[in-house]
Formats: structure tokens, sequence, C-alpha cells
């Protein structure tokens, strides 16, 4: 992983951005989808510097703390705390547990970072500041795939997370399957098994829907 991928915004706001629209701040998907989503952000934003990583114990994927120093950040930080203080919970509890508030919490953060407008008595919903700003994340991978370049590590996640949670379909120009399998292949073990435990989380929650 290079310091250009650590360097680019949190995860968890370039999702919120693709998983919103750039103009009216309308989610696309379900709000349980798009939760399970930002909720994945969230752990992925603490698998990319390394201060987590998912094991897999007896079938499921579980996190193992590695860094537990202060992330700077009261999202992350909130979240490193919780599973500080219960380790033994598999992934998929992690994510059920997060996406309870991750729409709430990262329009929080990227609102206090002047990213988001907050809902006011006519429009009861955060609202991109700069819709240029919002649609950025996803017109990157769209160049990439267009051109055929290799994504960074973090851009992979991002691409896979789009994916597994249906939001792709809205917002690629195109989807070839065999970029998208050959760049989550390449991932690093425990960021491949966040996107495959996410597809799980949004498979049961498409279920429970119907």
């Amino acid at each position: 992983m290079t310091d250009a991928d650590l360097a680019e915004a949190p995860l968890a706001n370039d999702l919120y951005f693709v998983m919103h629209d750039d103009r009216s701040g309308r989610m696309r998907l379900h709000p349980r989808l798009t939760a399970l989503g930002l909720a994945a952000a969230i752990v992925g934003e603490l698998l990319l510097p390394r201060r987590i990583t998912v094991v897999r114990v007896a079938g499921q994927g579980r996190i193992g703390l590695l860094d537990t120093t202060p992330t700077g950040d009261p999202l992350t930080q909130a979240a490193l705390d919780h599973m500080v203080a219960e380790p033994a919970h598999p992934l998929q509890t992690w994510l059920q547990f997060l996406a309870r508030t991750a729409c709430a919490d990262v329009a929080a953060r990227m609102t206090a970072a002047g990213l988001l407008n907050p809902p006011t008595r006519w429009v009861r919903r955060h609202v991109p500041v700069d819709p240029n700003t919002a649609i950025l994340p996803v017109a990157r991978l769209n160049l990439a795939m267009q051109r055929g370049e290799p994504l960074g590590v973090r851009n992979v996640v991002l691409l896979g997370l789009l994916d597994v949670t249906g939001v792709a379909q809205f917002v690629l120009w195109s989807r070839d399957p065999r970029y998208l399998t050959d760049a989550v292949a390449a991932l690093p073990a425990p960021l491949a098994e966040l996107i495959a435990q996410t597809a799980a989380a949004v498979g049961s929650a498409v279920i429970s829907r119907r």
C-alpha cells in the first residue's frame, strides 16, 4: 500500500458521495444497503492503515487488533474503541452494529468538513456543497476502468463496495467483470474478506426485505 492510498479522502466519505446523488443528495439505494456499505467503509478505514485486520476463525471473519493508538478522527476512533472493548465479535456483527448509525455518522463528519450542507426546513437531507467535488470519486473510477488503468488499493476497495452493494449499476459507465475480479483478487486478504463479508450482509438484507 502506498502513501498515496492513505493520503486520499476517507473511504467512507467517497462512498457516501457515490451512494447519493451529487446534486440532490438523495440515496441511490435502499437505506439498509447504504448503511451496510458505509459501515464496511468505516471498517475499511481501519484496515487500510492496519489499525485492525480480519482473520478467518472457524469459518468466520473476525477482527484482530493491531494498533489501538488514537486515530485522530472521531468516527474511526469510536469504531475502534468498540472493537477494543469487545474484540470477540465476528466482522458480520460489526457491520450490523456500525450500520445502525453509519449514514448519520459519515454525514456528520462530512458536514463538519464542509463537504455537505446540513438538512434544512425545506430540504430534509444532506446535500453536497459542491456537486463537482461529489462526483469526483466515481469519475476517477470510471476513467480508470475506461482506460484499463490499475487502481490503488483504496480505490479497489471502493470499487468492490460499489459492486457488492449494487450501486455500481447506477454510477459506472461500464462494468467489466474481469477488471473487477482481477482487481479484488489482488487485494490483501483482510480487505478482500471485508468485501466478501459485505456482500454476505447485503445478500441477507435483500432476502429479509422480500
